[in-house]
């Protein structure tokens, strides 16, 4: 698999699979799926809707020895109701509660509007305390 290096130096796989639109009920199945075909990245938002499904998905993946999780790359997108610093930290912990996770390897803020600097500020901050390894804004 080929990987991008990120400004940090953290690697990121170049191919992933993105859940957008699948519906709830199919997510967990299309991520395992998407995992025992060789997928490393995986990539939700919260506005997705399937968030947990597809940390369920990757849990499974990884207690039935598919994969380590240090092997997958789970990204996670905060969208524009998000955008504040409070908003934003409530919502990161809301993430990697409902995903079942200790950390995401990307968060997203998933489109620039709003209050950017609030919401860029918890990222920072999560990034620090280990609960995302890395972050950005994407759209």
């Amino acid at each position: 698999m080929d990987f991008t290096t990120l400004n940090n130096g953290n690697k990121m796989p170049q191919l992933g699979f993105g859940v957008f639109q699948i519906p709830v009920a199919e997510t967990k199945q299309a991520v395992r799926d998407a995992i025992k075909a060789g997928y490393r990245s995986i990539d939700t938002a919260r506005i997705y809707g399937n968030e947990a499904e597809t940390g369920v998905a990757v849990n499974e993946a990884v207690a039935a020895g598919e994969v380590a999780r240090e092997d997958i790359f789970l990204t996670t997108k905060l969208f524009i109701q998000d955008f504040d610093y409070d908003r934003a930290r409530a919502a990161i912990d809301d993430s990697l509660q409902n995903a079942g996770q200790a950390y995401f390897d990307l968060i997203l803020l998933h489109q620039p509007y709003g209050d950017v600097y609030g919401a860029w500020r918890a990222l920072a901050e999560a990034q620090a305390a280990g609960k995302v390894k890395n972050i950005g804004i994407s759209n």
